[in-house]
């Protein structure tokens, strides 16, 4: 089957060869396990362009400007005039199958069937891109690389390796109604095959909400806390999304949340409210990968990839406990150290996922950022976490703040090295940062600089 990854619903799938692209199906560019020592590419790699297209709540199937391929098309060429480049300056191509992969079940308002393809539709290929604008010279390919944490890694390892000189690399969040519910066949489903009969009862993205739930109680019980702890994140993290001008919230719902908000939040499943999952929008970013050699004649301040790192461990179960996701976030948080050559309190700006808050304070005790330990992360959310403060931890306003960007955590990283990140520029040292995407038991980090060494 390959290299496997799988999403937060539970969901398996595998990097495979599609014409004309290159197969990412091994695992040798993954930097997924202790011992591999410093990255041999540390402080070569640059991220130079980064492009953000417009954001909606959803498409409306109608207007092609704001589908997958007309919203891929306008951040990529952000991204490469933000660098300085041209078209012909890029010659590498990737993207994720993750949004063709969640699409695979919604319905389809645009045509009438047949039709067909739907790239440039519900998902935007390198080769549709490679068409669409004009590439001459590209040299190496992806399509079907894994979401984004682990793809920025990847983009890194190819230009490193040679495989490309100036990579383009773009993550759409394709959101169409019905995406999430009843249009889901599985949802719909009398039977619950296979594995599936030991998660899919319990509802939602084959039990992972729930799963994770039991975690955060775990965690409750453990730490003597309670779901009242997450709402100084909370609203910090909708704060810094309206500080940001082209995200959800501040451009459709330009409001500040109240405490009372949130402890009255709609219930989704107990304790979990409407206000800790992150709000699913229709966007896409896109982001330039080249040599540091190259980056020193660009537009913009380069920031240095100095390491990448992945994991996709699971528990012995079905479902996991708090226990392996905290071994899961502490060997990452080993492997992070070990191929940078930094450690914890090197790190400026930190942009762990936050698809769920009741998740979030594992990576910030794994990664003991701000020397916070094991069951301290509560008592650190309610300490001064604004950018202007201390701990800006967040200062992208994660996916809560912003809207379910994911690509938003590397973005505000890249803004605040450079030090154009507006008001919510921190007011701290901002040389080093590292962001991250998806559950604390599967996901991929990288760690970016002001600096080659």
């Amino acid at each position: 089957m390959g290299s496997c990854f799988r999403r937060n619903d539970g969901v398996i799938f595998s990097c495979t060869r599609r014409k004309g692209a290159e197969m990412v199906s091994d695992r040798s560019w993954m930097r997924d396990r202790e011992g591999l020592g410093l990255w041999e590419h540390r402080g070569k790699v640059a991220v130079v362009g980064w492009g953000q297209s417009h954001i909606d709540r959803r498409w409306d199937g109608v207007t092609m400007d704001r589908s997958c391929g007309g919203l891929t098309k306008e951040a990529c060429l952000k991204a490469i005039a933000d660098a300085g480049l041209s078209l012909d300056d890029i010659d590498g191509l990737i993207t994720s199958a993750e949004t063709r992969a969640e699409q695979t079940w919604a319905p389809r308002p645009y045509f009438d069937p047949p039709y067909d393809t739907e790239d440039g539709l519900t998902y935007a290929s390198a080769e549709w891109i490679e068409r669409e604008l004009g590439f001459k010279n590209i040299q190496y390919r992806v399509s079907d690389a894994p979401y984004i944490g682990p793809m920025m890694g990847l983009a890194a390892q190819a230009v490193g390796d040679g495989r490309c000189e100036t990579a383009l690399v773009w993550y759409p969040m394709v959101n169409l109604a019905g995406r999430y519910g009843h249009n889901n066949p599985a949802n719909n489903s009398e039977e619950a095959p296979g594995p599936s009969a030991f998660t899919l009862p319990w509802g939602y993205q084959s039990g992972a909400m729930f799963n994770n739930l039991v975690i955060f109680q775990q965690y409750c019980k453990k730490y003597g806390t309670s779901h009242d702890g997450l709402a100084d994140l909370c609203l910090n993290l909708r704060r810094n999304g309206l500080m940001t001008p082209w995200s959800y919230y501040a451009l459709h719902e330009p409001y500040q949340l109240t405490r009372e908000d949130y402890l009255n939040g709609r219930v989704i499943e107990e304790p979990l409210v409407i206000y800790d999952c992150d709000r699913p929008v229709n966007t896409c970013a896109a982001f330039i990968f080249t040599t540091a050699e190259r980056a020193k004649d660009l537009r913009q301040k380069p920031a240095y990839v100095l390491n990448h790192a992945q994991t996709n461990g699971r528990g012995r179960s079905t479902m996991s406990t708090l226990e392996e996701h905290q071994e899961a976030v502490a060997s990452l948080a080993r492997r992070m150290w070990e191929g940078s050559g930094l450690g914890p309190d090197d790190v400026d700006i930190f942009n762990p996922y936050d698809g769920y808050l009741t998740f979030t304070q594992q990576f910030l005790e794994g990664f003991q950022w701000h020397g916070v330990k094991l069951g301290e992360a509560h008592d650190f959310y309610a300490d001064d976490i604004r950018v202007e403060g201390p701990h800006p931890f967040m200062s992208s306003g994660g996916n809560n703040g912003t809207g379910r960007t994911r690509a938003c955590l590397f973005s505000d990283s890249l803004e605040q090295l450079r030090g154009t990140a507006g008001p919510r520029q921190v007011t701290t040292r901002a040389d080093i940062a590292l962001a991250g995407c998806n559950t604390p038991d599967s996901n991929g980090f990288i760690m970016l600089s002001k600096h080659p060494d």
